[in-house]
């Protein structure tokens, strides 16, 4: 393979040396390619800083941020919760007071009096008392009663939609009017839920609406709202959740609710329903856990809307309120993985440095979002989806501008190296043009030799214009036979073709590819004589192969200007002559046992054991003989087996077998040479 001055670099813009060189190669970029990818590259950095928001991608940033959430989750395990009490309605208590909806105030009303006199520090009442009910009047005499701070569900039919109507508002407001200067004040219980109605974020509190419970609950009605996500928790001890929960049946008993002054003293109370088709939301944790048993005993699959509430307080007194990353961190982080993309599609090394850098941006991918959650930063709004989305977007559309910058140089110099190598092994040659250095290194190789018989006298007795046309048409079906086999074109030589496997790239299965080029050359090369003969121009000759296996000194030899690709050693040698011990042995193709017993290919028959021209040490040899039966080839391999062992009748077998195969000179002759040297014996080629 001849190859003028050693290639560069197949990446145009890693070829250019200078800031000028660099700009005359940018000016090739065409205009309307130069605004695509700037398009693109744009598109994917907003899909990068907003993919929280888009249609395609917003569905896997919810589940990114719950496995964020479930992790963090584990990895800090609470035990249960002194400060709060959850007082929920069950459906042991629907059942108790025969009402199901509205909830049936006279227990609460008794409740609110006994929980009064146990010294909570605040109550919470996540129920809307927004519709007359009977029990009115008991329950406002015991609103009125009350001294501990007590909070009282409120919701607006501006912000509530068709949850709350203007009728049931007012009811709300005539109510809080009558409760002025009293210990009972309301309180916003707005939340909202994502459209899978998983609850992950506090909610945007309008300044039109009270303060919202938990805050208030906790001291702090006049705080600004949190705007970040809800941070769950795993309780340590999988037999206790985090809150503990009291029916309200317990409390509305002045006994049973004095025993549980324990429980009550000092801790914030929140009374509200814990029913299962009421008021429930799916927690991130839960909805990952769903299908998981392990995670399904700490996580169940939805909480109600109170221990949403009750999550919401706990968090707010525990100050675990961490800042958002921020417009502008989201803006660098979006840039930096566009640029990431951009940078790694014009990477032009080697597969394993480029390899290091994929593997070290995914880390990034991955771990990034779980370390800056870990560090106290709120990652709701982390497109982590949308940083894989954009980075393949800016890498795809970069290496689609690289190579159309490149083309036609990759195009020009992929067809020089097509000639002589295949496909895969020259594109791997143009990512890495180190290969063709000039250096040498030995390795083991197949080498192939082919000849054409009495081309050279049949060149003198034709005109020029009818030679060339020939040749080349032979000389192409070939060469695509070589390239089609993975093989490397090594030179031509008139109407010889050099060729080599093994080199410059090695293959586990180059025996078997061998093997097969040469059946195949064998095949074209008799079909091509018959069809490319007519009244008026002589047959072409046969076609002469010669294959052999061993180690070679192969690489570029030759100035640093021009040099060739080959092969240097015995095995070049072996098989030249082989192909040219085909010429006295009447065979078409030899190849060395070396070869065959490493290409796995049973269609050659024996041609007994030889000593090359110039050589000393005997070598065994195959011809192809495809056009055989497999049972027909397998009897007589093991004929000469025999023989060769010392079994003098199957030489009398051999000789039988020549009635059957009467035009076969080359078998006849086989069986000649094997009565004229014996059992073990070998036949010597000598120079004329």
């Amino acid at each position: 393979m001849d190859a003028v001055r050693q290639g560069g670099s197949s990446d145009p813009l890693a070829a250019a040396s200078t800031l000028a060189d660099v700009g005359r190669v940018l000016k090739r970029v065409p205009f309307a390619r130069a605004a695509l990818t700037g398009i693109l590259l744009g598109l994917a950095i907003l899909v990068a800083r907003f993919s929280w928001t888009l249609p395609m991608t917003s569905f896997g940033e919810r589940v990114a941020f719950d496995v964020r959430s479930l992790q963090a989750a584990l990895y800090h395990p609470v035990a249960q919760d002194s400060r709060i009490l959850l007082v929920p309605y069950t459906q042991g208590t629907q059942e108790a007071t025969g009402k199901r909806s509205p909830l049936d105030r006279a227990i609460l009303a008794k409740a609110l009096v006994n929980l009064d006199k146990l010294d909570a520090r605040a109550i919470g009442i996540d129920i809307l008392i927004d519709q007359p009910q009977p029990e009115d009047p008991q329950l406002l005499a015991a609103f009125r009663a009350l001294h501990t701070p007590t909070w009282l569900a409120y919701a607006s039919a501006v912000h509530n939609g068709e949850d709350m109507q203007p009728w049931q508002q007012a009811r709300l407001d005539a109510l809080f009017g009558s409760l002025r200067g009293t210990a009972v004040h309301p309180a916003s219980i707005h939340i909202d839920a994502d459209g899978d109605n998983a609850m992950r974020s506090w909610p945007d509190v309008a300044p039109d609406l009270p303060p919202f419970l938990p805050l208030a609950l906790a001291g702090t009605p006049e705080a600004r709202p949190y705007q970040g996500s809800i941070r769950y928790r795993m309780p340590s001890d999988p037999e206790r959740q985090v809150f503990l929960s009291l029916p309200i049946d317990l409390f509305a008993d002045p006994a049973t609710a004095a025993a549980m002054a324990d429980q009550v003293r000092g801790r914030i109370v929140l009374i509200g329903g814990d029913l299962p088709d009421t008021d429930r939301f799916v927690t991130p944790e839960g909805r990952l856990a769903q299908s998981t048993s392990d995670f399904g005993r700490q996580f169940r699959e939805n909480i109600s809307g109170l221990e949403v509430h009750a999550t919401m307080l706990a968090q707010w007194l525990d100050g675990r309120t961490p800042a958002p990353t921020g417009a502008l961190g989201l803006w660098a982080l979006a840039l930096l993985v566009v640029l990431a993309g951009a940078f790694t599609a014009m990477l032009d090394v080697r597969g394993w440095i480029l390899g290091l850098v994929l593997v070290g941006q995914l880390v990034f991918f991955v771990v990034t979002p779980f370390w800056l959650q870990s560090i106290g930063v709120d990652t709701r709004d982390l497109p982590a989806v949308g940083w894989v989305v954009a980075w393949f977007i800016a890498f795809l559309s970069t290496e689609a501008a690289v190579r159309a910058l490149g083309s036609e140089q990759r195009k020009f110099a992929s067809a020089a190296l097509g000639k002589y190598l295949p496909r895969d092994i020259a594109a791997q040659i143009l990512r890495d043009p180190e290969k063709l250095t000039l250096t040498g290194e030995k390795r083991p190789i197949f080498a192939l030799f082919t000849d054409l018989e009495g081309f050279t006298r049949l060149s003198h007795r034709l005109p020029a214009e009818q030679v060339a046309p020939l040749l080349n048409d032979y000389l192409d079906g070939m060469c695509e036979i070589v390239l089609r086999h993975g093989g490397t074109i090594d030179k031509f030589v008139g109407d010889a073709i050099v060729a080599l496997w093994g080199a410059p790239i090695a293959r586990e299965d180059d025996g078997a590819r061998t093997a097969a080029a040469m059946l195949d050359m064998v095949a074209f090369a008799r079909e091509f004589s018959k069809e490319a003969t007519d009244e008026d121009q002589p047959q072409l000759g046969r076609t002469r192969v010669g294959v052999h296996y061993g180690e070679a000194i192969v690489g570029n030899f030759g100035g640093r200007d021009r040099f060739q690709y080959t092969a240097l050693g015995d095995v070049m040698n072996a098989a030249a002559r082989l192909e040219s011990a085909n010429k006295a042995l009447k065979t078409s193709g030899l190849i060395s046992e070396q070869a065959r017993a490493l290409s796995a290919n049973d269609r050659f028959r024996p041609m007994g054991r030889i000593i090359l021209s110039g050589r000393k040490t005997p070598i065994e040899v195959w011809e192809p003989a495809a056009n055989l039966p497999e049972d027909q080839r397998a009897h007589l391999a093991a004929l000469w087996h025999r023989f060769d062992n010392g079994d003098l009748a199957a030489l009398a077998e051999l000789q039988a077998l020549t009635v059957h195969y009467p035009d076969d000179a080359a078998f006849e002759f086989f069986v000649y040479r094997l009565a004229q040297s014996g059992p073990g014996g070998h036949f010597e080629l000598r120079e004329k």
